[in-house]
């Protein structure tokens, strides 16, 4: 069963998924809200050429980051970095330019931004300068990723592309025409917003909200309570738009009537133990977020090998848990106890995949590496 939670709580808006019971997913939306995901007509200050990179003045503080990958159209080769053009012969200093934000801004680096915009549908996602459309990888049947695709390249104009959404799975083609048709529509007014007083933004991405709802629809999701009438009437009218039929009720003290207080604390701590008495933790820097798992006070009563597999097992289930609760984004990597066997370490690969196959995000399970750390990507849901 699932339940989604809205409420308030130190003047931010707080989004908890719970699944039978349990506390899923939990995001935040404060009055400072991300500017990920927004797209902005900004200015460029400078290039730099020995970098193929340019800084460009989006309006936000600091001046944004972008490389010349993110202004060249998306191609096998440019992903590749066989990158033959040199930036300074696509843009020069002064020149206007539309971007979408794709990472936020840090307390050392501006935001990177790309203009390789992206508009999100409740089915699809629009990608108006990358010709190409791809499916979700969590539409299995190859008979209906071939029918959701042919639907969508006959409706989109030739030179764009889309991602079609897992809740296109079970839609009707109107649906899916009618959402496209929707996206294009909102890029053209992007395409034509006046250049005056640039830089400026001239599309927020959808809250955080709106966004759970979308993702959620094509999910069993039971039951919506929140703490008020105004996020009642919120939710309401976005399960109008997309057709949700679930219901809403309105609960004082939704924290504390669903005893959720220490898990949310819960959520704030380094380390977390486990059932075993071993214990991971959970370190974030600039650049990535490492995970370490440690055997603790478990010694089992077995050879060592398997001693080792049991908490590096125990510890993959609970890392699948915790960088979805915690919605950790960008690079992870974790340093389970050694193992020496082939065998043992393609049974963690399997079973990281198989914990991980319920998280709402993109993730990318690059395997272990030469130092037997194991390396992954993951999609900030929020952003």
């Amino acid at each position: 069963m699932r339940e989604l939670l809205i409420t308030y709580k130190d003047n931010k808006k707080i989004i908890l998924l719970l699944e039978d019971g349990q506390l899923a997913e939990k995001y935040e939306e404060q009055g400072k809200k991300s500017i990920e995901g927004n797209i902005y007509i900004g200015k460029v200050q400078n290039v730099l050429k020995g970098l193929q990179s340019a800084f460009i003045n989006i309006g936000e503080g600091k001046n944004a980051f972008i490389h010349v990958k993110d202004i060249l159209p998306k191609t096998e080769e440019i992903e590749n970095n066989n990158i033959s053009k040199s930036i300074n012969e696509l843009i020069k200093t002064g020149d206007q330019i539309i971007v979408e934000v794709k990472r936020e801004s840090s307390n050392y680096k501006g935001p990177r931004v790309s203009t390789h915009i992206t508009l999100a549908g409740i089915y699809t996602v629009l990608m108006p300068n990358s010709p190409f459309i791809t499916v979700s990888k969590k539409i299995e049947d190859e008979e209906k990723r071939k029918k959701l695709k042919d639907i969508v390249e006959n409706i989109i104009p030739e030179g764009m592309g889309a991602i079609i959404r897992t809740s296109a799975e079970h839609q009707k083609e109107e649906n899916i025409e009618k959402d496209i048709k929707r996206l294009l529509s909102k890029w053209r007014e992007i395409e034509t917003t006046t250049i005056e007083n640039c830089p400026k933004m001239i599309y927020s991405k959808d809250g955080i909200v709106r966004k759970t709802l979308i993702d959620l629809s094509n999910e069993k999701l039971e039951k919506i309570t929140v703490e008020n009438e105004e996020l009642k009437n919120e939710v309401e009218n976005i399960l109008k738009e997309i057709n949700g039929k679930t219901k809403v009720e309105v609960k004082s003290e939704i924290i504390r009537e669903y005893f959720l207080e220490k898990k949310l604390k819960g959520i704030e701590n380094r380390k977390i133990y486990l059932k075993s008495g071993g214990f991971i933790t959970i370190d974030k820097t600039e650049a990535l977020t490492a995970i370490d798992v440690n055997s603790g006070k478990f010694i089992g009563n077995d050879n060592l090998e398997n001693t080792i597999m049991k908490v590096n097992l125990e510890a993959t289930k609970e890392i699948a848990k915790q960088i979805r609760l915690r919605d950790i984004g960008g690079i992870i990597i974790i340093d389970f106890i050694d193992m020496y066997e082939e065998a043992d370490r393609a049974k963690i690969l399997e079973e990281m995949k198989n914990n991980t196959k319920f998280d709402r995000s993109k993730i990318q399970i690059e395997g272990f590496t030469r130092l037997d750390l194991l390396e992954l990507t993951r999609k900030h849901i929020d952003k």
